[in-house]
């Protein structure tokens, strides 16, 4: 019978590298960050801790590539956010999308906002990724601008104020503050608020921004 690590050897090896950060993720939040040690995940993956040596270096490099791996699963679900019905619902649904990464990847959302790891400072190069993630909020809210839905101004500050309102929100629901009833609703809630604080004009759908 195939280890996951042979599994993923036929496939390459970019397959190789989510099997080991699947499992380290798995042990994160079954375990705690005691349990991520690279001779830990290389035995649940059968292969040798040589080949997590030399993909990430040590644990400070495989707790980077998580870090840098949740911004990139981001990335890709807000990339993946149809642009075709105005630049105000695909702000919306960029929000939604934020949302429901973070809930559907908790503990990527963890390593990457919630310091999982004691001590772990991201890389120059993993802030770099990041930064990338609000690439396509940032066009939103330009398109916004450009459309005279906001005033004009710095539309990455204005993301980035968005992203923090939603980061709120979102991690105040994860922690079990909010009812999942009340979750969702409220959540939309505030991010129209704070995009009708910007509004050049009334919107036609009650001013809901993100």
């Amino acid at each position: 019978m195939s280890t996951p690590y042979q599994e993923a050897q036929r496939v390459g090896h970019d397959a190789v590298r989510t099997t080991i950060l699947d499992r380290a993720i798995q042990l994160l939040v079954a375990e705690g960050p005691a349990a991520l040690t690279m001779r830990r995940i290389a035995a649940d993956i059968g292969s040798s801790t040589k080949v997590l040596y030399t993909m990430f270096g040590g644990k400070e490099g495989l707790v980077d590539a998580l870090y840098r791996e949740g911004f990139a699963r981001l990335r890709r679900g807000q990339e993946s956010v149809p642009d075709s019905t105005g630049p105000l619902a695909h702000l919306n649904a960029l929000g939604a999308a934020y949302r429901a990464h973070a809930l559907s990847e908790p503990a990527y959302y963890q390593v990457m906002f919630g310091q999982s790891v004691p001590g772990f400072r991201p890389s120059a190069d993993a802030l770099a990724v990041a930064e990338t993630a609000f690439d396509t909020s940032t066009a939103a809210v330009t398109a916004c601008m450009e459309a005279g839905i906001f005033r004009p101004g710095d539309a990455r500050e204005l993301a980035k104020m968005l992203w923090a309102a939603a980061h709120g929100a979102v991690s105040l629901e994860l922690a079990g503050h909010f009812a999942p009833e009340e979750a969702g609703p409220r959540y939309h809630a505030l991010m129209a608020a704070i995009g009708r604080a910007f509004g050049a004009r009334p919107t036609d759908d009650g001013g809901r921004t993100a």
